[in-house]
Formats: C-alpha cells, structure tokens, sequence
C-alpha cells in the first residue's frame, strides 16, 4: 500500500540528525528520498555511536525509506548531474551552515533555475540573519540557549541540566517534516514554490512556550525568577523501584490521598484547590513520597489504577520495548536488514486510514544507489564509467 506522500521526489542533502530525521518522515510517508552524501566527507551519523555490520544505530534509525547517492558537489560534473535530479524533485533539503550552499553553487537561486516550483528547505542552528549564524551548533548549544537545560534542572537557582536525548535536533526534523508538508499542500493549490527555514533554536523556543513560560507570557508582569513548569518531580519511590504518579485534578487528588490511607490530607488548606497545591507543590511532593515508601511498585500501581488515579511504573528502555502496553500498538518492529541484519525500530507513529505507509527499504550504503538513479536520469554507462573515474560518484 502507498503512503499519502507516494509520488514526491525528496533530494535530502542533510547530515546527522535534524535533517534526516526529517527525511525520513516523508519517507516513511511514501516519498521518494534520494540520499546524497560527499564522496569525501559522508554523513557524520555512520560512525556514531553503536553499530554492526558497517551500520550504526543512529545511522539506520534517520535513514530508512532512502536511496542512496555519492556526489562530488565541488565539481562541475558533480553539480551537472545533482541538477538533473532537481529536475525530477518537488523538494529539496539541506542543513549545511548558512553560506556553504551558495559557495557550492546550489543555492536556492540556481536550484530554482532548474525547477521553478520546487520547495527549497534550509534548517540551520540559529536562522540565516543572526548573529550566531556562522558558528557550528550542536544540540546541548541550543539546549543552553533556549532555556531548556534551567527548565530541566526544575529551578532557575539549581543547577542546569542537559535533556538526555537530542531533542532539538529530533523536534526540528518534525517541524521541517510539517512544514515541508504544508508548503506541499500549498504548491498544490496555488502552483508556487517557496523557500522553507526551519531553525532548530527557534523550534526549540517556540515548543517550550506552549508550557514552560508562562512566567514571561504576560508582557509588564513577568516573573524574574521561577520554578520551572515541568512534571519531573512526579517520580516516585516505592519499596521496589520507581513509579509515576500524576494526580492534578481535584478527584484525583482525592482518590490519591484516600488510595494512601492519608484521607486527612483532604481536610488540609495548602491542598485545597489545584492552584494551593502547585503553591505548596514541595510540601505535596514530599508527604507524597513519604506514603508510597510503604509499599512495592507493583501494590501501588494495583492500588492507585483502582482507585482512578494517573500512574505507570517507571522502565527502563529493555523494559519498555517488552511492556504489554507497548507491544499491544504494535509499534515496534523486527525486519531484516541485507547488510546490518535484523534489527528492531519503531514504524511511523501516525497511522492512516487509507494510506497507511509501509517499510520499503533499510538505511543504505554509501552510494548504494548510484548506478540506479544514474540509469534513472538518463546517463549512460560509458558516462557513469567515467563519473566513477573522475571521482565524482564512487
């Protein structure tokens, strides 16, 4: 079955992780996207971090659902035959830092000169005009910058604290893979091309406003110094191990104190309303913590889910891919990969009705599609012998 975005030619020029988590979104959604790596200089993410079988992780789990091609874009023949695969795109991508792409030659005017129509996307780390704009970026640079690390830490007087996965980079490959959508969708109507940026410090900016500044919302009244909006502190202690607890209804909250044979704390003024209990949110926490000390983990959460109040055991990642909650959705799948193996990932999140979309291919090899998207566009194999002689593809 085809995705809903079978038919769209993506030429994804992105490395690491922002922009081929992007791509592979589309991907996954049934575009067509064509990996193109340096023929000297290769995606970062195929020697970071764990691997097997000339694969890591990181690599395979941003790249499924791709072709993949080898250019020399610093020659002319390089760029000969990068644009005419533009020729055949709807969409183009690339993260390089602001300026490479016109000091390459593939910029947005001479990408536009070949395919009018075409949606050019540029992610970088702090947008094109900023002051920054020159300097390398890596995910803790924009944790840091956008204030994420202090909501981390719960507190602007604790020290702050990095999120322990990539978030910028993953959150600005979804908000490239939507806009790029959106700008499809409006090629559709109206015909037009236009230029998509998506930087990863605005994403990050503009994701924590919708919850975590609430303090700075209210222009003449903002708050200089404050407790960071976020629910980390609703892990809890048992007996046996971690559980999560998340009462903030008033039903809740009194299923909670009576579940804990604590029905006193109903009768207590600081824990009266949901506003009183997030003013006096240390006190709460603490009393809280104290009674699920009494019992295991696997009590508590029996007890608490009776009772009608928000709970979960806390798991560790092997513990969380064989949870019955999380293989009921079908969510995680094994396939083989021709090269790396069986390997276990997460198909697309979103499912679709009538197009749901399938795994059709794993990560590629370094230029594994050379020959075939050569053949594609129309050169010939005496041409392609010589593009593999000349460098240009390997």
């Amino acid at each position: 079955m085809s995705g809903p975005l079978t038919g769209y030619r993506i030429l994804d020029l992105t490395t690491v992780i922002s922009g081929p988590f992007a791509t592979m979104l589309l991907g996954d959604q049934g575009a067509d996207v064509i990996k193109i790596e340096s023929v000297v200089s290769p995606d970062h993410a195929r020697g970071a971090g764990y691997g097997a079988n000339q694969f890591t992780a990181t690599f395979l789990n941003n790249n499924r659902n791709k072709r993949g091609m080898t250019l020399n874009l610093k020659s002319e023949k390089g760029k000969e035959v990068l644009f005419r695969l533009v020729s055949t795109a709807d969409v183009f991508i690339q993260n390089f830092r602001p300026g490479v792409v016109e000091r390459l030659g593939v910029g947005e005017d001479e990408v536009r000169s070949i395919k009018s129509d075409i949606i050019y996307t540029s992610i970088s780390g702090f947008g094109e005009d900023n002051p920054w704009s020159h300097k390398p970026v890596y995910d803790p640079i924009v944790q840091a910058l956008s204030g994420l690390t202090t909501i981390q830490a719960g507190s602007d007087e604790e020290r702050p604290r990095l999120v322990r996965t990539i978030l910028p980079d993953k959150l600005t490959g979804m908000t490239t893979a939507q806009a790029v959508t959106a700008a499809l969708a409006h090629r559709e109507r109206t015909g037009e091309g236009q230029h998509v940026r998506v930087s990863m410090l605005d994403t990050v900016v503009s994701f924590l406003w919708a919850s975590d500044m609430g303090g700075q919302t209210f222009v003449g009244k903002e708050v200089s110094a404050q407790r960071a909006a976020t629910f980390i502190d609703l892990i809890y202690e048992t007996k046996t191990g971690y559980i999560s607890v998340s009462a903030m209804a008033n039903n809740q909250w009194q299923a909670l104190a009576r579940a804990v044979g604590h029905p006193e704390w109903l009768d207590d003024e600081r824990f009266s309303t949901p506003a009183l209990r997030d003013k006096n949110a240390n006190e709460r926490l603490q009393i809280t913590q104290d009674a699920l000390l009494e019992k295991t983990a696997e009590e508590w959460l029996e007890i608490l889910d009776e009772a009608g109040v928000p709970c979960a055991p806390v798991l560790k990642r092997k513990e969380m891919i064989e949870h019955p909650v999380i293989t009921a959705s079908d969510l995680i799948i094994e396939s083989d990969h021709p090269f790396a193996g069986r390997i276990r990932q997460t198909r697309p999140a979103a499912r679709f009705s009538q197009t749901n979309p399938e795994l059709q291919r794993g990560a590629p090899l370094l230029g594994e599609h050379n020959i075939e998207l050569l053949t594609e566009i129309g050169i010939t194999e005496a041409e392609q012998t010589a593009l593999i002689e000349e460098g240009v593809i390997t």
